[in-house]
């Protein structure tokens, strides 16, 4: 059985695209989760004509991304209260012993000595991590690093001369680029869709805490997670993360990656550090809307508007003041949504310019970043406006 990770959206949910942790003799709660090539359309982009095949890109991406076994070893849960199902099915009893259960996901080789990047929620938790590639060879990998804000993580196998993905960039991906989706989905092996970039920068979903994910129409579906998004030329775009689902679980043409510019951020200081580390401004903040500037009496049309200054933070420590409107971060515009994104991609030290209104005046501040507190500990500049992820199977 599938483990389904789903964020309820109106009337879809966002499903995370692993094959969920699977136990024999064991009802596992449902469980779903869920990766960019720019071709030139014919008269753009210099007038190329559209392909006719996309084998020679199969033929150099397919044996660079992997399947990734993990298991997990579950704690025997025997009392009643333990039950997770509740009354829902009041003869059933989870296991009086541990209990070992096995989820899929996807990995793209990264470097030829066996640096693989996949998502956190394929790895989280795994006490043995097994990655199967392309030429049939099983191989034992250890995790370097993981970073749940962005899903992202970085496991290692013992080998050389890998087949591996050269890293292309996300800030020329483009609306209508085609895009070739590449992982293990439901198991089958390496598998290769085509589809479109439909959108880029997409955030707001309540998946991730750092979201500007490219949306694509390529088909994925569970078991594409950690997988590759390429573009004509073979180059990695995005890791394969989520789709959205009207409640069946499978591909309904809008899936999501995050960006190969972030990832790179990510798997740099993971393979470095083995950990991410986040400048912080120290404020809680939520998106400027007309009814909120009316409020303010800021005219502005997009901002982000200080709820909350933390003691003895970096913004207290300038003046920073609740009610504020941060309008610009180093002379460009800025809403909260691309406010987090540039603060969390500098380092602790780091020095920003903020353009601020308030009061109906122009205030200049240079704030210098500390160190955004960890995942274990309550997380600073949390935008209220971005929904609260839902639960995770």
């Amino acid at each position: 059985m599938n483990r389904t990770r789903r964020y309820s959206m109106s009337i879809v949910a966002a499903v995370m695209l692993s094959i969920g942790w699977l136990a024999g003799g064991m009802i596992g709660s449902p469980a779903t989760h869920a990766a960019p090539v720019a071709a030139v359309v014919p008269q753009a982009r210099e007038a190329a004509s559209m392909p006719t095949t996309f084998a020679p890109v199969a033929k150099a991406v397919l044996p660079a991304v992997v399947n990734i076994s993990a298991t997990k070893i579950v704690p025997a849960m025997a009392r009643p209260e333990d039950n997770p199902f509740g009354n829902a099915f009041p003869g059933f009893r989870m296991p009086d012993r541990p209990s070992r259960q096995q989820g899929e996901g996807s990995g793209v080789i990264i470097s030829p000595d066996g640096y693989i990047v996949t998502n956190n929620h394929v790895v989280d938790g795994a006490t043995e991590l097994t990655v199967s590639l392309s030429d049939k060879r099983v191989m034992k990998a250890k995790v370097i690093g993981t970073d749940a804000r962005t899903d992202i993580a970085l496991v290692k196998v013992e080998a050389k001369d890998l087949p591996h993905l050269t890293l292309g960039s996300s800030a020329n991906v483009e609306v209508g680029d085609i895009a070739l989706a590449v992982g293990n989905p439901f198991g089958l092996g390496e598998t290769m869709t085509m589809g479109i970039i439909s959108a880029t920068g997409r955030g707001g979903l309540g998946i991730e805490d750092y979201e500007d994910f490219i949306q694509t129409d390529a088909s994925i579906n569970p078991g594409n997670s950690g997988g590759a998004l390429v573009n004509t030329k073979g180059e990695l775009i995005g890791i394969n993360t989520a789709i959205l689902s009207g409640g069946g679980g499978g591909n309904q043409g809008v899936g999501f990656a995050v960006p190969v510019d972030m990832v790179r951020q990510v798997m740099t200081q993971l393979k470095d550090k083995g950990v991410v580390t986040r400048g912080r401004l120290g404020i809680y903040f939520q998106e400027l809307t007309p009814k909120l500037g009316s409020a303010l009496g800021v005219k502005a049309a997009q901002g982000a508007v200080v709820t909350e200054v933390v003691p003895d933070g970096p913004a207290a420590k300038t003046g920073l003041k609740k009610d504020d409107v941060i309008v610009a971060l180093n002379g460009k515009e800025i809403d909260g949504r691309s406010l987090r994104l540039a603060v969390g991609a500098m380092s602790p030290g780091a020095t920003v310019n903020l353009t601020v209104l308030r009061d109906g005046a122009e205030r200049k501040y240079s704030v210098t970043l500390d160190t955004m507190a960890t995942e274990a500990q309550k997380p600073e500049e949390q935008p209220f406006s971005t929904p609260r992820r839902g639960g995770r199977g």
